[in-house]
């Protein structure tokens, strides 16, 4: 045996150099006979130089029987490869005769083979099969195809090969070089396909397959497929190196730049600032979630350079986060006595008002951790309600926080805009928990009425939670991303009008009504809150200037008319800052403001008694209206013209007032439809029905008692009396029907100088809603028909029925 064939190469480690020569040699095979070494998962091409690792006894047996005769040995693929001890039918028919070029055995008793593959061969026959398989075989002719088709294919084969070889990492250079010296389109096939990642089985097909241009086509196949998966594959390494690269010179270059900063001695504001913010997450005492949130958040900003331009965004919302009162509750000293005594002073009257708001401050003292109800304070500008809400923040000794709600159109100023808009704020409810610094406040909030949806969302769908006690909790606010408990701040809610706040709003709170003020009212509240603020305000004394009732009663009456206080208090204003040049001129003798003085300051009234003037003519009557900003008088005019007995209705009227004044023109036909004078006149003549102040929409149904008594006077020809208003709703059988707002409409009628009021009975629970100043000077009628209403109201009943 050559000594060359144990040669060892230096790759795997030797024990022991031996001649592997067993105890039992045999007879050498013949010619036309080869040992087979059955192989798993290999295929070995010709032209192919490939190592194999023999382990099994009998594939051992064959390797060293090949060695100690010529070095040739035959390799047949197996086809199950968890076979151990595969036989003749386990095994492909068609192999590879290869060459040992070397033989070593390692000292894990292992038996290494380089071998190189040489030609084809088919098993003819098994000759023998202890203690190893030995077959005859042949070796197969591969037909030639036409040397242009054969040419073609290998020089797509080769231009295959090398752009592959371009994407490969670590190929030698010289590999494209040997492929193109190959001139043997078989052997190029065999190379190519040895280096080839396809199944075994793949494998297999392809070195059975004998003619050779039907063996190109199928490596040129495979080729094609492999390349499209390598150019992918190259693309997508690029595209991952490109973002590594990028995020490595990031990273280059902020650490040049934290290298700059502590040259410059920059670092160390960057490590007192770092100390602040972590004190101040520190002292916030967050609730643990929140903290570790915001510690989170604060980790990424200490990475982050200062440069860019998200460090100062994270800045500002660390600092959101850190100063809100996440565990600040102020002091809540809820005395009754005091509280009461808070509510006198800074109000007049409202002793419905406050007696709800002594009840609602009594159970919150009782019961603190229990649900409060969210008040609504309900009426006319210049009522008092928002300084309802400050004099309950000072009786409770809670701070005061005000946000208007008024032409609030997106549901982002409620609940926050999301952090990753530019300029991105907190909510308006954040924001006054921020402004107050404090857990539990008296939160107003103002107009709530006057919300209004757009394609921004639905604000008054975000208060739903805001005011349910028991989901605000835990309310979110997109900017901060974390709950925020409101269970503790003292909500309440001011409007005008109810009927534009949507339902599950309005169920949400309980609404307390404030009527609008009598005249006696409106004279102490500006006797005893107005001059003297507006004294101050204008930088006078009480011992300079002293302002008669008689001159705050010509104010009111004949300068003002709503249902506050808050125009009375401009003139007043306007009347004193005359008085306060005079002083800035040198005067220093005190001033007595009278009626005189009013006069000659605010000019002519602007507002008369019209009353007598309005309802001098039959067909005139006085009604009372009410209005978002309190009650009003309310004139209807009925005139008759040549016609056909048509009704005309004019001055902005509403459907349902067009339907009451048809319900009093059908009554008052059907009262004198017995009278021939008048059901002659009513039906030979058109009647238009007027409602002065056109520009004004006016609707609803209280005016039918008022239109009906206007068409009856017109009928008869009597004057309604001047000092009579009325209000109420009527039915086809002359019965007269309840309506609202009758202490407004009264303190309306006591304004305007009128001296009876006719109201419907079933009003009477309402009597004690008005003023006592108010009734003791107002003659009430309680209405049940209209009839009771023309014995009141006309002058002089007509003889017949009416």
């Amino acid at each position: 045996m050559a000594a060359s064939k144990y040669e060892y190469n230096g790759r795997y480690p030797m024990s022991e150099e031996k001649n592997p020569e067993p105890a039992d040699q045999g007879q050498p095979v013949a010619s036309d006979r080869l040992h087979v070494l059955p192989v798993r998962d290999m295929v070995l091409f010709p032209g192919v130089v490939h190592p194999v690792t023999v382990r099994r006894p009998a594939s051992v047996a064959a390797a060293q029987a090949a060695i100690r005769e010529n070095g040739k040995l035959g390799l047949l693929l197996q086809r199950k490869p968890e076979t151990d001890e595969p036989v003749a039918a386990d095994l492909y028919d068609v192999g590879t005769v290869v060459n040992i070029l070397r033989y070593i055995t390692a000292p894990d008793n292992a038996h290494h083979l380089i071998c190189q593959g040489e030609t084809r061969f088919r098993v003819t026959d098994f000759v023998d099969t202890s203690p190893h398989l030995v077959v005859r075989f042949a070796i197969p002719e591969e037909p030639a195809g036409r040397e242009d088709e054969i040419e073609a294919r290998v020089r797509v084969l080769k231009q295959q090969a090398t752009k592959a070889i371009e994407f490969l990492p670590q190929v030698p250079g010289e590999l494209a070089a040997s492929l193109h010296a190959i001139d043997s389109p078989g052997m190029l096939c065999d190379v190519i396909a040895g280096f080839l990642d396809i199944p075994t089985v793949e494998k297999q097909r392809l070195l059975e397959t004998f003619d050779i241009k039907q063996r190109l086509d199928i490596v040129i196949d495979l080729m094609a497929k492999r390349l499209e998966i390598l150019e992918l594959s190259h693309e997508i390494e690029q595209q991952t190196r490109a973002s590594i690269d990028e995020r490595q010179r990031e990273a280059v270059l902020r650490e040049q730049l934290r290298t700059i900063q502590q040259q410059l001695g920059e670092d160390e504001g960057d490590a007192a600032e770092f100390e602040t913010i972590d004190k101040a997450i520190t002292d916030a005492r967050m609730p643990e979630e929140v903290e570790k949130h915001t510690r989170k958040e604060f980790a990424r900003l200490k990475r982050m350079p200062s440069a860019a331009g998200e460090y100062s965004m994270l800045r500002n919302y660390i600092d959101w986060l850190t100063e809100l009162p996440w565990s600040k509750l102020d002091n809540e000293d809820i005395d009754i006595a005091k509280a009461r005594q808070i509510l006198d002073e800074d109000h007049y009257g409202l002793d419905e008002i406050k007696k709800r708001i002594i009840e609602y401050l009594a159970v919150r003292k009782l019961n603190p951790d229990g649900h409060s109800p969210i008040l609504c304070f309900v009426g006319p500008p210049g009522v008092g309600k928002t300084s309802l809400g400050q004099s309950i923040a000072r009786a409770v000794g809670l701070k005061f926080v005000r946000s208007s709600l008024g032409g609030t159109h997106d549901e982002a100023e409620i609940r926050g805009h999301r952090r990753t808009y530019i300029g991105a704020l907190p909510g308006k409810i954040i924001q006054g928990i921020h402004k107050a610094r404090t857990r539990n406040p008296v939160f107003m909030l103002d107009e709530i009425d006057k919300l209004g949806a757009s394609l921004h969302g639905d604000p008054a769908s975000a208060l739903l939670e805001v005011l349910d006690p028991e989901q605000n909790t835990t309310f979110q606010d997109n900017y901060l991303g974390v709950p925020f408990d409101l269970g503790k701040v003292m909500f309440i809610a001011t409007a005008n009008r109810l009927d534009t706040i949507v339902p599950p709003l309005l169920d949400r709170m309980e609404v307390i009504e404030l009527r609008g003020y009598s005249t006696e009212e409106k004279l102490q509240i500006a006797r005893r809150y107005l001059v003297a603020r507006q004294l101050e305000n204008n930088g006078l004394s009480a011992d300079q200037v002293e302002v008669s009732n008689e001159a705050l009663l010509a104010i009111i009456n004949g300068y003002t008319r709503e249902a506050g206080v808050r125009n009375l208090e401009k003139q007043v204003g306007a009347v004193l800052r005359h008085v306060a040049v005079t002083f800035a001129e040198g005067v220093t003798a005190k001033k007595m403001m009278d009626t005189d003085d009013v006069h000659r300051i605010l000019g002519a009234p602007k507002f008369e008694n019209e009353v007598a003037l309005r309802t001098g003519l039959p067909g005139v009557a006085t009604g009372l209206a009410w209005t978002p900003v309190g009650g009003d008088i309310l004139f209807i005019e009925c005139a008759r013209v040549p016609g056909s007995g048509k009704l005309i209705l004019t001055g902005q009227l509403g459907d349902v007032m067009r339907e009451s004044a048809q319900a009093a023109m059908s009554l008052v036909k059907s009262r004198f439809a017995d009278a021939p004078e008048e059901s002659k006149l009513l039906s030979t003549n058109d009647v238009h029905i007027h409602v002065p102040a056109g520009a004004i929409p006016k609707d609803g149904p209280s005016a039918g008692v008022a239109i009906f008594v206007s068409l009856a006077s017109l009928v008869t020809g009597q004057t309604v009396r001047h000092d009579v208003a009325m209000t109420g709703e009527i039915s086809l059988r002359g019965l007269v029907l309840p309506v609202g707002g009758i202490k407004e409409k009264v303190i309306a009628a006591h304004r305007a100088g009128i001296e009876r009021v006719l109201l419907p009975d079933r009003n009477r629970k309402d009597y004690e809603d008005i003023p006592e100043s108010v009734r003791s000077s107002v003659e009430f009628i309680w209405l049940k028909t209209v009839d009771d209403a023309l014995n009141a109201a006309l002058v002089r009943h007509p003889g017949h029925a009416a």
